[in-house]
Formats: C-alpha cells, sequence, structure tokens
C-alpha cells in the first residue's frame, strides 16, 4: 500500500577484484541474456563503485566474467576535473575507430588501489556497444569520456592499468614525451 514511500534499497556492495587476481587477466564473455539478472549486476556495479570514487568499473572488477561496464563520470577526490555526465551501461562493447592523436593524462584504477599513472589513450574514438535492453547504440566520444572508455574497455580484454603502463608503446611515448619536454625548457 505504501511502498511507493518506502526508500529505495541499495544494493548490496560486490568486492573489487585486485591487480593479481585470476579473473582480471581474462578475456570477457559476450553477453547474450539481456535480463533482470543483467539489470541488478549493472545496479550492483554502480553501488559498489560510487563509494570507491571512480568514474567506471567494468564486471571483471566484480568478478564477473561478462563484457559489461559502466562509465559515470562526475568530480570527485580522484579526479576533481571530471565533467558531470548520467551513468551509461555498456554492454558487448566494440571499438570502430579510433584516432591517431593520442593524449597522456592521470589514470587511477580501483583495481590497483593508490597508485595512478600516466597513460596515453586516443583522444577520440567512435564506439557501438549494446544497453541493458540489447539495442545496439552508437557514439563519437572524445576526452575524458574517451579515456574512461578505453579504460574500462581494457578490463574486458584482460588488461590493467598496470599492464598497459607497461606496454611498449606507454614506454616509447613518454621517452618521445620527455625529450620534447627537455628541448622545449
Amino acid at each position: 500500500m505504501f511502498k511507493h514511500l518506502m526508500p529505495k534499497q541499495t544494493p548490496p556492495l560486490l568486492p573489487i577484484a585486485l591487480v593479481g587476481e585470476a579473473i582480471l587477466g581474462q578475456t570477457a564473455i559476450t553477453v547474450h541474456h539481456f535480463d533482470a539478472e543483467l539489470a541488478h549486476l549493472a545496479e550492483q556495479m554502480s553501488a559498489s563503485m560510487e563509494p570507491a570514487k571512480g568514474v567506471g568499473i567494468a564486471a571483471p572488477q566484480v568478478h564477473s566474467p561478462l563484457a559489461l561496464f559502466i562509465m559515470a563520470s562526475q568530480p570527485n577526490e580522484r579526479y576533481p576535473d571530471a565533467p558531470n555526465m548520467a551513468p551509461v551501461v555498456v554492454v558487448n562493447p566494440q571499438i570502430i575507430h579510433a584516432s591517431s592523436d593520442l593524449v597522456g593524462g592521470e589514470e587511477g584504477c580501483l583495481s590497483v588501489p593508490g597508485q595512478r599513472f600516466n597513460i596515453l589513450r586516443h583522444q577520440a574514438i567512435e564506439v557501438r556497444y549494446q544497453n541493458l535492453q540489447g539495442e545496439w547504440q552508437q557514439a563519437e566520444l572524445t576526452g575524458f569520456i574517451a579515456r574512461i572508455f578505453q579504460h574500462e574497455f581494457d578490463h574486458l580484454q584482460g588488461i590493467t592499468l598496470l599492464e598497459r603502463s607497461r606496454m611498449p608503446e606507454q614506454a616509447q611515448s613518454i621517452s618521445a614525451k620527455s625529450i620534447e619536454q627537455g628541448e622545449a625548457q
């Protein structure tokens, strides 16, 4: 009778997988069932991300093997300059096109607590993904939002921020950037 007056219950928080746990090194599996169980997982992921001050979270980070992540940018202690955006649930994502322009930016990761890395990412990407109803969406993302997408997409490929920071293109680009900055000074 008074159900509409009762506060909405927050779903239980899920434990965050930490770097070194096997789930973070696995390629995520394609989602085929768009049902209440998937929607509940997305709710739990979102609820688990918020207190950790994240701007995104991938299913493998909460011990689920599914190809699913959430982007929910908003300014917080970890990312004070983050733009505001409504949370977006991304299922079975694909990067259709990526700009050749790479931009460095500081990133942290809920699975690599207490560490930050300067990571090069594509400035702009064109992406395709499904929503919770299984409907295909397409978008062009730039800047910080493109960075979030690429970071979370990495998790679905079994790549953590720690591995990304050690990839040859990161070291080469950072070395080249240091040389350029040295010449400019």
